[in-house]
């Protein structure tokens, strides 16, 4: 039997898992997108460490008592347990309400909302590494603020030793987290308040996020 991550992590019931298999691509391509970038074929641009601490910090912004949190805090600490410390503490200090940012284009500024922008301390940049410390920046300004990612963001990055194709799968990291945690959140709240298969029969595994 294939292990199905959002499966696991938001403890899914039986009304939640025939919920979940009336949207098999979508529950397929959710799977398929962890493995390929948690399973992938080559660590060239962006090591397993890097992509389990990048995700243990992006998903811990949420909090720590996310189960989508513990999960990747967990996965970050079996495999470097030095740096995962660092991370998720820092995640903790670092999370926040948002998005915030500010528009560029015209008649949008209204919207615009001030919030704050996270910069590794000197300590952290020593204990992470300049490459970690430059995704953990990158990772809050796509979660926090993303309308403001600019080509200077990138530089930084390159800066830092990030490849382009490195730069492209953090950025699928992000994304990817971003929906398995709303998933997961809405599996969850679904099962909070006593889902039964005949209660809701429209509701789709979308819907739920």
């Amino acid at each position: 039997m294939t292990d199905d991550i959002v499966d696991r992590i938001a403890e899914v019931t039986p009304e939640l898992d025939v919920l979940r298999r009336r949207r098999p691509v979508t529950r397929e391509q959710l799977q398929a997108s962890f493995d390929a970038l948690f399973r992938p074929a080559s660590v060239e641009h962006v090591s397993q460490a890097e992509r389990e601490l990048v995700a243990a910090f992006a998903t811990g912004l949420a909090g720590a008592e996310d189960p989508t949190a513990e999960f990747y805090a967990a996965r970050a600490q079996e495999g470097d347990p030095q740096r995962a410390a660092v991370v998720v503490a820092e995640a903790a200090v670092a999370a926040t309400r948002g998005p915030f940012g500010t528009y560029t284009e015209l008649g949008l500024q209204a919207e615009n909302a001030d919030g704050p922008r996270y910069v590794p301390s000197e300590a952290v940049v020593a204990a992470v590494g300049e490459r970690v410390a430059a995704a953990l920046t990158h990772t809050h300004l796509l979660v926090f603020r993303p309308r403001e990612a600019s080509g200077t963001d990138l530089g930084r990055l390159v800066d830092a030793g990030w490849s382009t194709d490195g730069i492209v799968t953090l950025s699928q990291l992000v994304s990817f987290l971003a929906f398995q945690q709303r998933v997961v959140t809405g599996l969850r709240v679904l099962a909070a308040a006593g889902l039964t298969t005949t209660a809701t029969p429209e509701i789709s595994e979308e819907e739920a996020a």
